[in-house]
């Protein structure tokens, strides 16, 4: 726990407040839209059961709910490099402004500044989201591999007690995605593609401590959502009392909602922050071991890719450079 201090993260959010109030508004518009599309589809199925016996009805509700729920959920798949873009890596971005001493614009041009930081590193939202990608499979493969020592350590009963950790761990290192993202904002020096590597290859080899640090704030973050569920139970529970048909386990389902909105506009970043710290104070003055980029080329492809395009970011900008300078 002391990788990082929670003062410095509440910190951060107090200074941050205007991206966390944008944040809370979009993700409870995501949650807004999910409960009203829900509700209109149980309405339309109700309305079209009505014509047939109640159980008809009932059923043709649910039907009705459940297209709704889809439908937002396959808008929201389209959406989310939009999100990723402008909401997560926005937030990103100010925060390790912030960490590293440099100061921000507070306000509605904190948003505005954030987006400019993010187009300035990635440019387009496509290419942020194929670092994403590519960064995730990494981690995963890091994430392997500490699992890979747990396995031929000839402890009695290790397999299982591997098994549950390998279930934690790929919950506890869901944040260090971000975390690899923010080390793009700070390196300015490098390439997105190049920065990425060098993070991944600086997490893999500060891997344990990383993940200790990990686990404690996940299982905060799923204490804090718990507690956020059960608080949101009530008012789930009368959304559906007033929806047409009444949809069995729908205040379940809408609790659930309720809680995700409010763990990754309020409690996320602030699991982010603390991750963030830990990562930074425990990189500092450190650079890549060969040994462990070598480890990673050979034990993913992914990371493997980001280097290839990274020599072709570096190709098309210089023959950008040609360009204007023929010109």
């Amino acid at each position: 726990m002391s990788a990082f201090r929670i003062s410095t993260s509440l910190a951060v959010m107090r200074r941050t407040a205007p991206f966390l109030v944008f944040r809370l508004l979009v993700y409870a518009g995501i949650a807004a839209a999910y409960v009203m599309a829900t509700g209109a589809g149980a309405g339309i199925g109700y309305g079209i059961g009505s014509f047939w016996e109640d159980e008809t009805r009932f059923s043709a509700s649910f039907y009705g709910a459940a297209a709704g729920f889809g439908l937002v959920g396959a808008v929201l798949y389209l959406l989310r490099e939009y999100i990723l873009y402008i909401v997560k890596a926005g937030h990103i971005a100010v925060m390790v402004e912030l960490l590293q001493g440099r100061e921000i614009p507070g306000g509605q041009g904190q948003i505005a500044y954030a987006r400019a930081r993010v187009t300035e590193r990635f440019g387009t939202s496509n290419i942020l989201f194929g670092i994403d990608q590519l960064v995730k499979g990494v981690i995963t493969a890091v994430t392997g591999l500490m699992e890979g020592l747990l396995s031929i350590l000839p402890i009695p009963g290790l397999d299982r007690l591997a098994s549950i950790l390998r279930s934690y761990l790929k919950i506890a290192v869901g944040l260090m995605d971000e975390v690899m993202l923010a080390y793009c904002f700070d390196n300015r020096e490098e390439d997105p593609y190049t920065a990425s590597r060098t993070a991944l290859v600086l997490y893999a080899q500060n891997a344990r401590p990383l993940m200790i640090s990990a686990a404690w704030v996940t299982a905060w973050v799923w204490l804090l959502s718990l507690v956020v569920f059960l608080v949101m139970l009530v008012p789930a529970g009368t959304i559906v009392w007033l929806m047409p048909g009444q949809v069995s386990a729908g205040g379940f389902v809408f609790a659930i909602l309720f809680a995700w909105a409010f763990k990754v506009a309020i409690i996320e970043p602030f699991a982010i922050a603390c991750m963030l710290q830990a990562y930074f104070q425990q990189t500092a003055g450190q650079t890549p071991n060969p040994e462990w980029e070598a480890r990673l080329d050979q034990a993913s492809d992914k990371f493997k890719s980001l280097g290839q395009r990274a020599g072709a970011w570096v190709g098309a900008r210089m023959g950008f450079g040609a360009k204007g300078e023929t010109a």
